[in-house]
Formats: structure tokens, C-alpha cells, sequence
């Protein structure tokens, strides 16, 4: 019997974090960039009140939730697209702008689901070098052809934690053409305390030619909800919403982001944590000889090349502890392993844990 054959795609698959290896009871799960907190309990709250409501069908253009976060960052309503996940954004972009034999830049070690959406649509991916795991806007500027559409930066960078100031963010977008798109995922900003750095929507609101995507699962620990949302021009937008499928985010989502979102207390809670548990990891990284990013983001990307043992036997040594990391093989990134910032509970096992290993 013949069946329909799918078309060939040749592209890889994202791998996330592990929950579980193994057979460990109890797992503690510092593997995918969760929230250490949770969620808000007013976000919560709402969550539990949809519950008899989830045979109706949610407002099919996400308006109540783009009116607050309108207000809240002082932005147009009409310019805000709300996805499920900022990847659901990254795939609305690259379905509008994308068509084959056009050229999409990415940084070397940047977020990998920008260039699997953009091979997805038919582009070609060119990886701009990195230096010392940064982003470097002269390693961009080189890959620029006639062919180039689209140029994704996350800042900070997932997995490396690393950033671009806000003068190399205004250069990079002063130097390339106006009619190339610059992508900004801004899915980390809030953690990031440093005077030269700016949100690209802060940058960038005004610009017509930026798209600035944002996400709840991080600070705002909605992982499992599935949502975020873009910025752009009304025009980039409005082509966007050509392409959106009806009630792409369910009401679930949208009612826990509303309150989320609000919650500017349970928010600020959240930077204090992370604030304080990567100062306090980062020094003990160091005393350990294990190289990382200093304290920008949720997580620490951590290589072993100094210490007398390798990131293989860690990640496994960790797991015996119960405490699951996140490998980074599929970002080429060698004898490492991504920490994320957890509970004060795991945080403090971790410390421990690595400490005996490292002795």
C-alpha cells in the first residue's frame, strides 16, 4: 500500500532540558531556565477560575491582554501580536518575510530555535562568529549580502548569558540596511542589571524595521502556558496577523499573563532572588575554577576546562544528587553544562554538591 509522503525536512530537532534521567526520585530540574519562584498566586488564581470556562474559545487576538501590556510599557496596542511562546513569534516572522534563496543571520552560539524556524521557511542560516561567547556586531556585519532578510539577536544571549550594550545594539542597527528586519528576542531583560545595557524595546519601540519578542516564561514563570508577544510596526504586525491562526493562545494563558503581568511585587520578588543566588553561585564557580558568564540572566553557562574534572562526569555526579543541568552538545558548546538559578533549597544543594565534586 502507498502512503502520503511527507516532504523531506532537513532540519534539526530543539532538544530541551531534561526532567527526568535515569532513576532518580525527586529530580530537581535546573535543566531549562525555569522560574525559581512560580508563578505570581494572582496569576495562579486566574488560572484556576478559567476552569469552568474552558469550552468557550478565548478572544481570538489576544485584545484584553495586549491592552495591559500596552499600558504597562507605554506601547500601541495595535503594534503587539501575542503568540503561543515568543516561538510561536519567531515562526509568524519567518512565514511572512521568508521565501527560498533568501539569507537569515544568526549569532554562533544564539538561541537555536531562530535558525530552525528560519530553515523552516526556506532560508539559508549564516552564523555569525562569536568572541569569547559574545555576539560581535563586526562578525554580523560581514555575513550581510544582498540576500539577507532577517538578523536574529537574543540579549542576553541563551545559553551563553552574555549581552550587547546598548551602543553596539544602536550600532548593529544603524549599520545594517533599513530593509533588513532585526529581531531582538528580549526573553531574559529583566534580570540584567548593568548601565550600558538596554531591553531591545526600550531601543527600539519607535523603529519600523525592529521586532522586539517577549516571553512569560521566564520572570514571569508561565512556562508551562505557552505564551509571549511581539512588537513591531503596524505594518509588520498587521502582516503577521494575516498569518495568525484563530484563538492561538488559550484562555488560560491569557487570563494568568494578565494578572502575571501586573503583579509588579511578586515580579520584583523574582529579580531579588536571582539577584542574590547568582552573586552568591558566581563566587563559588570562580573559588572552583570553573569559567562562566558573570550574573546577567537565570543561568550560568559553566565550562570545566580548568578544573581536573570533566563536564560528563559532573552532569552525572550532579545527578546523583538529584540535580539535573542542561548539556550543550547540540550548540557545539564543549565540556559544559547550563546551571539554572532555583529555589534557595536547590540553590544551596547545589553549592554543596559541586563544592565536593571540585575538591
Amino acid at each position: 500500500m502507498t502512503l502520503p509522503k511527507p516532504r523531506n525536512i532537513n532540519i534539526e530537532r530543539y532538544v530541551g532540558g531534561l526532567s527526568k534521567f535515569k532513576r532518580i526520585n525527586n529530580p530537581i530540574k535546573l535543566s531549562a531556565n525555569e522560574s525559581a519562584l512560580g508563578a505570581s498566586p494572582k496569576a495562579i488564581n486566574a488560572f484556576e477560575k478559567e476552569k469552568d470556562k474552558i469550552f468557550n474559545y478565548p478572544e481570538s487576538d489576544s485584545n484584553f491582554l495586549r491592552d495591559i501590556i500596552s499600558k504597562k510599557f507605554n506601547i500601541e496596542s495595535d503594534r503587539i501580536i501575542c503568540g503561543a511562546g515568543s516561538d510561536q513569534i519567531f515562526d509568524f516572522i519567518c512565514k511572512v518575510f521568508l521565501e527560498s534563496g533568501d539569507e537569515v543571520i544568526v549569532t554562533e552560539f544564539g538561541f537555536i530555535m531562530h535558525r530552525i524556524y528560519a530553515v523552516l521557511h526556506g532560508a539559508k542560516v549564516l552564523l555569525a562568529k562569536e568572541k569569547n561567547f559574545k555576539a560581535s556586531v563586526s562578525e554580523i556585519l560581514k555575513r550581510v549580502t544582498g540576500k539577507t532578510k532577517i538578523v536574529f539577536i537574543a540579549n542576553p544571549n541563551n545559553p551563553t548569558g552574555t549581552y550587547l550594550s546598548k551602543d553596539e545594539m544602536l550600532n548593529l542597527r544603524e549599520k545594517l540596511r533599513s530593509n533588513i528586519l532585526l529581531v531582538v528576542d528580549d526573553a531574559y531583560f529583566e534580570f540584567i542589571n548593568k548601565d550600558d545595557f538596554s531591553s531591545g524595546l526600550d531601543l527600539f519601540k519607535d523603529k519600523a524595521n525592529v521586532l522586539i519578542t517577549r516571553t512569560f516564561s521566564k520572570i514571569y514563570g508561565l512556562a508551562g502556558l505557552r505564551l509571549g508577544w511581539g512588537y513591531s510596526s503596524k505594518k509588520i504586525i498587521d502582516a503577521m496577523y494575516q498569518i495568525k491562526p484563530p484563538f492561538n493562545v488559550n484562555r488560560a494563558a491569557l487570563a494568568a499573563g494578565a494578572e502575571a503581568i501586573k503583579d509588579n511585587e511578586w515580579t520584583k520578588r523574582a529579580i531579588e532572588h536571582n539577584t542574590l543566588w547568582t552573586k552568591k553561585i558566581f563566587t563559588i564557580l570562580e573559588e572552583n575554577k570553573i569559567e562562566a558568564n558573570k550574573p546577567t540572566t537565570n543561568f550560568f553557562l559553566m565550562n570545566f576546562d580548568k578544573t581536573k574534572i570533566n563536564a560528563d562526569e559532573v552532569f552525572e555526579k550532579l545527578a546523583k544528587e538529584r540535580l539535573i543541568l542542561r548539556k550543550m552538545e547540540q550548540y557545539k558548546i564543549f565540556n559544559s553544562l547550563r546551571l539554572t538559578i532555583g529555589s534557595e533549597e536547590a540553590n544551596q544543594h547545589f553549592i554543596k554538591s559541586i563544592k565536593e565534586i571540585c575538591k
